[in-house]
C-alpha cells in the first residue's frame, strides 16, 4: 500500500494492528478464511470503537483480503463478505472554533521561547492554511520557497501541492527558525523537544500542541486537536465571503461534495433561504 498507493506510515501502522489482530484470530492460512469468519471478526470488534475506528477495521481487513486474492491465497469475491459500517455522508456538522477563540488560542503561545515559537508556527499552519496534522509533521525546510512565498505540502496518497505562504505564517516560521539555527533543508521543520531530540514528533504531537493551546486559552470545544483548527480555517474563510470552490482548493479536497459540508454553518446565507417554522416566533 505504501509503494502502490502512497499510504503514509501512520496509516500503515493503524492498518497493521488490524491485520495482526486478524491473523491471530483467523489463523495464518488464508485458504481457510470464509465469509462467516470474516464477518464474525468485524462484528465482534466494531462495537468496541466509534464509527471512525470501526471503519478502520473494515478498510484494513478489506485491503488485506484483496491483496490475498491478488496473490491467489483467497477465493475471489471473499472481500465482499466484509460488512460495511453504517454512516451517512455529510450528515454531521463540522466542529470548529469561532474566529475570536482561534485568536485566543494563538495568543496563548509565548513566541519569545523556543517551544512557544514552535507551537505558534504549528498552530498558524493549522488555522490559516488548513493543514492536517500529518501535513505539518512531514514539512521540511526545503518545502518552503521564500522568494515565491509558497510552501509545498505532501498530503494524502503522497499528492504534492503548493500553497500560498502568508506574511503572518512566514514570519512565525522565521521566528521558529531563529530558535533552530542548525536546521538544514533536509530536516523536518518541527522536531521533538523531549528526548530523544532531533526527531519529528508525529501527527499525534501536532494534535497535542493544539489541545494544550486550547486548554491554556480556556476555549470550550466539543473536541480538542488539530482537525478542529482545520475546520475553523474553512468556516472563517466562508464567513469572509470565500467560495466553496476556493476553500476546497486550499483544503485539497478531491471532491467539492466534501467541501459543501461547511455550507451548513454559513448561517447568514442559510437564513435567506430557510422558511420560518410555522407557529414559532423567529
Amino acid at each position: 500500500m505504501q509503494q502502490h498507493r502512497g499510504v503514509k506510515d501512520q496509516t500503515l501502522k493503524i492498518y497493521g494492528r488490524v491485520i495482526l489482530d486478524a491473523l491471530r484470530s483467523l489463523g495464518d492460512d488464508p485458504s481457510q478464511y470464509d465469509a462467516r469468519r470474516l464477518r464474525a471478526f468485524v462484528l465482534e470488534r466494531a462495537p468496541r470503537y466509534g464509527r471512525s475506528k470501526a471503519k478502520n477495521v473494515t478498510t484494513a481487513l478489506r485491503a488485506f483480503i484483496r491483496y490475498l486474492i491478488a496473490k491467489g491465497r483467497c477465493p475471489v469475491g471473499l472481500d465482499a463478505a466484509i460488512p460495511i459500517i453504517a454512516g451517512w455522508r455529510l450528515a454531521s456538522l463540522p466542529r470548529y472554533l469561532p474566529a475570536a477563540d482561534v485568536e485566543r488560542v494563538l495568543a496563548s503561545c509565548n513566541p519569545t521561547s523556543a517551544i512557544g515559537a514552535r507551537d505558534r508556527a504549528v498552530l498558524l499552519l493549522l488555522c490559516r492554511l488548513g493543514l492536517r496534522a500529518g501535513d505539518v509533521t512531514y514539512l521540511h525546510w526545503r518545502d518552503i520557497d521564500w522568494r515565491q512565498a509558497t510552501v509545498q505540502v505532501v498530503g494524502k496518497s503522497q499528492r504534492a501541492v503548493r500553497l500560498p505562504l502568508s506574511q503572518e505564517v512566514g514570519d512565525a516560521l522565521l521566528v521558529h527558525l531563529a530558535n533552530a539555527p542548525s536546521a538544514v533543508p533536509s530536516d523536518p521543520i518541527f522536531l521533538n523537544s523531549a528526548p530523544p531530540l532531533g526527531r519529528s514528533f508525529g501527527h499525534n504531537g501536532v494534535s497535542r500542541i493544539a489541545a494544550r493551546a486550547m486548554l491554556r486559552a480556556g476555549v470550550q470545544a466539543s473536541t480538542h486537536g488539530a482537525h478542529v483548527l482545520r475546520h475553523s480555517a474553512a468556516t472563517s474563510l466562508l464567513a469572509d465571503g470565500a467560495s466553496l470552490q476556493s476553500i476546497g482548493v486550499l483544503l485539497r479536497h478531491r471532491s467539492l461534495d466534501t467541501t459543501t459540508t461547511y455550507a451548513k454553518v454559513d448561517f447568514k446565507v442559510l437564513s435567506t433561504l430557510a422558511r420560518p417554522w410555522p407557529e414559532v416566533s423567529p
